[in-house]
């Protein structure tokens, strides 16, 4: 990096930089963007930075990022509360909401089971979810994990828990590629997994 340019310069290109998939230049170049709009706009920029940080908290009913207590989702009285599905991620959630075909609500795992990686059960909201199964009127559970070994694994964990629960166990059908993950499925394919849902044995 350059010594002509200024020390705040140099830590904007320096944050930048730590942004996945932003090189050296790509990072330089934002920073001279920033340094070039108007003071409005940068400062919009900033704001909207720290709301993030400050205001999105966790839907204390599915784990949702939510800027109230209860997420738009769970507070949504037209939504069917027995119904339940449970992905890893909320970027997961936002794709099966895409499709249009989720009449349902959600519980978000904040991640998968991955004992190499040092994700045990105790990391992720699978006691919570274990509990609003247990203490609602549920009556099925969509298990949305990704289709992979890790997914696989986590869906079979949360089952195990769930077999004595007296709730129908289901699972996104197999338009979804093994292997693959929800994130980057079309809307087409994420709609017939929705509706080609198969009961969890």
């Amino acid at each position: 990096m350059g010594s002509a340019y200024t020390e705040s310069l140099n830590r904007l290109i320096e944050e930048f930089g730590k942004l996945p998939g932003v090189g050296p230049k790509t990072a330089e170049r934002l920073a001279f963007h920033i340094l070039k709009a108007k003071p409005a706009e940068a400062m919009a920029l900033a704001e909207a930075v720290r709301d993030v940080k400050t205001k999105i908290g966790r839907c204390e009913i599915c784990c949702n990022l939510s800027e109230q207590a209860v997420c738009q989702i769970c507070s949504d009285q037209r939504r069917d509360k027995s119904q339940i599905c449970v992905v890893e991620q909320p970027k997961d959630l936002i794709h099966l909401e895409k499709t249009g075909a989720c009449k349902w609500v959600y519980h978000v795992l904040g991640g998968h089971i991955a004992p190499l990686e040092g994700v045990e059960p105790s990391d992720l909201t699978i006691d919570k979810l274990v509990e609003r199964v247990r203490s609602g009127d549920v009556k099925e559970v969509i298990m949305a994990t990704n289709p992979n070994l890790a997914g696989d694994g986590t869906t079979l964990y949360i089952s195990s828990l769930l077999r004595t629960a007296g709730v129908k166990l289901t699972r996104l059908a197999r338009g979804l590629p093994t292997g693959g993950t929800i994130e980057y499925a079309s809307g087409k394919i994420l709609t017939d997994a929705i509706m080609g849902r198969q009961e969890l044995e």
